[in-house]
């Protein structure tokens, strides 16, 4: 049996940070509490008139916490804003690149308490609680070891495709940690979530501990979203050109029947315009309280939605969030979807240039001045404007939240949900 890891996550990064250490903690040998203010100046952390390349500051008991202020959650997402949040473990502060790194080091099943009442409510269903501390486990310790080990690329058209637009957005690019605290890798807010209901969460995250979804030998790199919008996606699809076994296109639905090929642009639509019978079809709202924080519950439609935009705002916001003047675009022209009718290429047609974007998450970044819901949309231009009807709340792959909230209700256990999306079997690392 291994030992249980220590994670380092990256929570902000400023040129002025405050914070207040709600009990002792030790820094430079001495003990410290209380409320707190650094910046940097002249390349160095100026904290009580000195001045350091790095600080850490470690708790005295297993209870202490610290408490950041003007923390940025929900960031380029439309729900973006700031609040201070409370934290258990060390707080680090490191000078990187002209700005302070505020690291969070902590036992991971603590930042696991965090997280699955981060993702979600607290209030969530046991049983879902226990799926997601099993897959959050798994997708943390997974990608920190896939980090140092090299990938196994398949046959793609994106391994010759040099369209400076066909990118897409991992955790690779943290370097200086493990994971960030926001929805980029896993929400991580502290116990400032977990307060709501903490009995039934530390009996989620213990009743898993150690335990991680695990595929031939090797642990999961168990993906999730708010809404598959009925059908999964493919991991490669949306990453790298990597295949894996557990992140496959299915139904979101028990018992499995037959489903249309999405990747067929006729099925897609009819599809995306139709409102099929799925586990994350639901307008419950005892159950959408389960997964959709108060600000997550801004947003109504999510199993289908649809979005308008004039001939010129499209034109404008594709050229500000693109950095490329299309001129006025004339036309949206799907290329290639995915086998959840999320579009992984897409032709912008304009009256000075043309161009193909992909993948999932750069459509929905360069198509919205936060992000789309998914990808997973249908084109229809009239009268001068375009109407993209979509599908979906995120990138589809992995597990669907709202769908596994669904099967808690249903009275699926863990274990059952967890098989439901990933076809994998859970085993005790530590």
């Amino acid at each position: 049996m291994e030992t249980e890891p220590v994670v380092r996550v990256g929570i902000l990064q400023d040129t002025e940070i405050s914070f207040v250490l709600c009990s002792e903690y030790v820094c430079l040998g001495d003990p410290v509490t209380g409320e707190h203010s650094i910046s940097l100046q002249d390349g160095k952390i100026e904290w009580r008139e000195n001045h350091y390349n790095e600080l850490l500051f470690e708790p005295k008991n297993e209870k202490a916490s610290f408490i950041l202020k003007g923390v940025t959650i929900g960031v380029h997402f439309h729900w973006q804003r700031k609040e201070n949040q409370e934290f258990r473990g060390a707080l680090q502060l490191k000078v990187i690149d002209g700005q302070i790194i505020v690291i969070n080091r902590i036992a991971v099943e603590d930042y696991l308490l965090s997280v699955i009442s981060s993702e979600m409510s607290a209030k969530a269903s046991l049983e879902l609680l226990k799926a997601h501390a099993v897959i959050s486990r798994s997708w943390l310790i997974s990608n920190i070891r896939k980090s140092k080990e090299p990938k196994k690329a398949i046959n793609s058209p994106y391994s010759t495709l040099h369209s400076p637009l066909i990118k897409w957005y991992d955790r690779e690019e943290h370097q200086h940690f493990d994971v960030c605290a926001d929805d980029h890798c896993q929400r991580y807010q502290g116990i400032t979530r977990a307060s709501e209901n903490w009995e039934t969460v530390k009996r989620a995250v213990n009743e898993t501990r150690g335990e991680v979804l695990m595929y031939d030998g090797t642990i999961c790199d168990a993906r999730f979203s708010k809404c598959c919008g009925g059908i999964t996606e493919e991991f490669h699809n949306v990453w790298e050109n990597v295949e894996y076994p557990y992140l496959v296109k299915l139904l979101d639905n028990l018992p499995a029947s037959d489903f249309p090929d999405l990747r067929i642009e006729s099925e897609a639509e009819k599809w995306i315009q139709n409102s099929p019978e799925a586990f994350c079809n639901t307008q419950d709202p005892k159950i959408l309280e389960q997964i959709l924080n108060n600000y997550d519950r801004e947003t109504t439609d999510f199993y289908r939605w649809q979005v308008h935009y004039s001939q010129e705002e499209l034109s404008t916001l594709i050229r500000e969030r693109s950095g490329i003047d299309f001129g006025l675009v004339e036309e949206l022209i799907p290329v290639e979807r995915g086998t959840s009718g999320r579009l992984i290429r897409l032709k912008i047609v304009g009256t000075k240039q043309t161009m193909i974007i992909g993948k999932e998450l750069e459509i929905r970044r360069i198509l919205s001045a936060s992000h789309l819901f998914s990808s997973a949309f249908t084109v229809e231009k009239k009268d001068g404007s375009f109407v993209l009807t979509g599908a979906g709340w995120g990138h589809g792959v992995g597990l669907c939240q709202i769908g596994a909230a669904v099967m808690g209700e249903k009275g699926y256990s863990y274990e059952q949900i967890l098989l439901h999306y990933y076809g994998a079997k859970k085993q005790r690392l530590y």
